[in-house]
């Protein structure tokens, strides 16, 4: 099972033609889901006592179980928030596989660990972070927010001593559903602000709620970029009463924080730079390959008073100045997750992105104004950033799934309904470079 033999040589010489002939391919087909009882019919029993074979199995997953995933990185996949990375970043990840990378400590990966931190400087200096910030590359937002407000009550119980009868976490409503799980995990409760008419957090809700309700509040979420409209809260107001306070500030910017380094809309995240941590999700707008989450941290020795581990057997990894990643976020174990986008931003430069994430605006910009040409659809508001919602008009929530639904099976185009208000309505999310206005024209021109 292990060595190399003539049998993985050829199936190294079969994955790689595959990774080639699907980087060949423009589009890339979008496929679907297929029931249990389909794939048991054509997929059939694949685990077995005496193996069936790596070729054979290469084929079934590409003729079979890989076409029941829908391609988030397929140009007119502008569901939830898509992935689209970089030929060079999905390659990378190939070779982070094989070479075996325990990326935890710096004894054990200590290159990779430096490439991973030279990436998380440079999304540092976008937010205008300190010399001294850093952080770690965790599995996703939900993890990222996690350890970030793990970190957070840690520092404030180290540092006011007494405890109050409930830990609190500050939000709106409009916050991600991933701030309450942590709420619920951490066993804190959420003290939820209004927003405003634009789905905005702000400095006068925030204050007057932390006046009426704030017992125990450690931490407040702003959020960079919400997924259902993409708003950015106003972080210089939030920022304000955190200082105010002398409350821990996190940024939710899993998807959002991207845009950062666009300088068309940068200015809409000016207080960024006094967070004491946020996230950037790296395989949402930034091009990477899953699961990557950028978690950073203003003072990073607070996090690491919360997370490091200790055990006899990790003696080894204690004591020095060496920067272990796993110190930083509720994981111990970990891939390198960072190198493949470090990689692809390494080989490619930060115009590059820049240019990339511009492009995306573009095309976001040219469906708000498209929309709002026709007659017979809405858009409910300006886009801050690449996610612009909207309505049918006359349309019924069974009208929108079956539209959907239509779109999908022909292949054409992934775009599912949402909700606001209560009512359903329907959006694009547009973070991929190969999304064109054209693309964006043909699926609106469906909704008849």
């Amino acid at each position: 099972m292990h060595g190399h033999t003539d049998e993985t040589e050829q199936l190294a010489d079969r994955i790689l033609a595959y990774v080639e002939d699907r980087f060949r391919l423009d589009p890339v087909p979008l496929d679907g889901p297929r029931t249990p009882e389909e794939l048991a019919r054509d997929a059939g029993q694949t685990i077995t006592a005496r193996g069936l074979g790596g070729e054979a199995m290469l084929e079934l997953f590409g003729d079979v179980l890989s076409r029941a995933c829908i391609s988030t990185d397929h140009p007119r996949f502008l569901s939830f928030i898509p992935s689209a990375p970089t030929e060079a970043a999905t390659l990378f990840d190939l070779v982070v596989g094989a070479s075996s990378i325990y990326a935890g400590s710096w004894l054990e990966g200590a290159g990779a660990v430096y490439a991973e931190n030279q990436a998380l400087r440079w999304i540092s200096d976008l937010a205008g972070f300190p010399a001294g910030a850093g952080g770690t590359f965790v599995q996703g937002g939900t993890i990222g927010n996690l350890s970030a407000l793990v970190a957070a009550r840690h520092a404030a119980a180290e540092r006011d001593g007494a405890r109050p009868p409930r830990w609190k976490v500050a939000a709106t409503s409009q916050a991600h559903s991933s701030v309450k799980m942590a709420a619920r995990v951490m066993d804190v409760d959420v003290l939820e602000i209004e927003p405003d008419a634009e789905g905005r957090l702000r400095g006068d809700a925030l204050r007057e709620a932390l006046e009426r309700d704030g017992d125990g509040v450690f931490a407040v979420v702003a959020t960079s970029g919400s997924t259902n409209f993409g708003t950015v809260d106003r972080l210089d107001e939030v920022a304000d009463v955190c200082a105010e306070r002398g409350l821990w500030f996190h940024i939710d910017g899993a998807y959002g924080g991207a845009a950062l380094a666009a300088p068309s809309v940068r200015t809409l995240f000016d207080g960024i730079e006094r967070a004491d941590s946020f996230i950037v999700d790296p395989h949402k707008w930034l091009f990477a390959p899953y699961d990557c989450c950028a978690l950073i941290y203003r003072e990073p020795e607070l996090a690491r008073a919360a997370h490091t581990q200790t055990a006899g057997y990790l003696e080894p990894l204690q004591g020095g100045d060496e920067w272990n990643p796993s110190d930083y976020a509720v994981n111990l174990t970990r891939r390198a997750r960072g190198l493949p986008f470090w990689f692809s931003l390494a080989a490619h430069g930060t115009d590059a992105y820049t240019e990339a994430i511009e492009r995306t605006l573009t095309v976001a910009r040219y469906a708000a104004a498209e929309i709002s040409s026709r007659a017979d659809v809405e858009l409910l508001r300006e886009p801050d950033l690449s996610v612009v919602v909207f309505r049918r008009i006359g349309w019924t929530p069974a009208q929108y799934y079956d539209w959907s639904e239509r779109l999908r099976k022909a292949n054409f185009a992934f775009v599912t309904p949402s909700t606001h208000a209560g009512e359903t309505i329907t959006r694009f999310a547009v973070v991929n470079p190969r999304t064109t206005e054209n693309d964006i024209s043909t699926i609106l021109d469906t909704l008849v």
